[in-house]
């Protein structure tokens, strides 16, 4: 009687046993299904590019996250809202994360504790779609932006992001950016200038065949491939001038 009582109890535990694995095996499938939904450019091209870190109060505050959990935004992140990635698009991303270091050290960067001031309207060169990318990380925005939670706009993100006409960046840089901390008023300058940054002969040649639709696929694929290797560059070896930041003051 005991030896079938056992035996009864065996069968059941195995059969639970059985169906947990089955219910793990088919979630950690869907999991790889969804990672394999992803860009394939953001795995390949991309992941090695640092990530950027940043609580958001606004976020606990509606129940997006919990109060230790941060957002980590990575530079596939901003190819995909620029639905590109090109020397700006870097740009935006490495002058934003530099800025973030400048201002916070080793603390974890606040989303919506920072103001951003761009020199130069916000037609200037390419200021536009660079605050675009800047706006994803920082969540700093014009008067578009969140106007905030309740009568005082509490969390508000609308004009903290500016673009000044007044100001006159470097001619021959692509974008100068001022970042501000809101709760101490630390400044940092962030001037990007993509001169130096080597660019093929090769390069130079394919792009009137790519713009006119008269490159081979080859030609076309090299033209990327070629691309993004000016992308890797700013990246992970920026010439000296690339990157050029100070301390700002009022």
């Amino acid at each position: 009687m005991n030896n079938v009582f056992y035996k009864n109890i065996f069968i059941k535990g195995l059969f639970s046993y059985t169906v947990a694995l089955l219910i793990i095996s088919c979630i950690t499938m869907q999991r790889n299904n969804y990672a394999d939904e992803q860009t394939k450019s953001s795995k390949e091209k991309f992941n090695n590019v640092e990530s950027i870190k940043m609580k958001d109060p606004l976020a606990v505050v509606l129940g997006a996250m919990n109060k230790e959990d941060v957002f980590v935004y990575t530079y596939a992140d901003a190819v995909k809202s620029a639905g590109h990635s090109c020397p700006a698009v870097a740009g935006a991303y490495k002058s934003t994360q530099m800025a973030l270091k400048a201002l916070y050290g080793d603390e974890i960067p606040v989303r919506g504790n920072v103001k951003v001031t761009f020199k130069g309207g916000v037609d200037y060169k390419v200021n536009g779609p660079i605050s675009q990318v800047v706006t994803l990380i920082t969540g700093a925005s014009a008067e578009n932006g969140f106007k905030g939670l309740g009568p005082a706009g509490k969390y508000g993100r609308y004009n903290l992001m500016t673009f000044d006409k007044e100001l006159k960046p470097d001619p021959k840089a692509i974008c100068s950016i001022v970042f501000q901390r809101v709760d101490n008023g630390k400044q940092t300058e962030v001037t990007y200038c993509v001169e130096p940054v080597p660019t093929s002969e090769r390069l130079d040649k394919l792009m009137p065949l790519v713009i006119s639709g008269k490159a081979s696929e080859e030609e076309s694929k090299e033209f990327g491939n070629l691309w993004q290797e000016r992308v890797k560059t700013i990246f992970f070896s920026p010439p000296e001038g690339t990157f050029i930041v100070k301390e700002s003051k009022d």
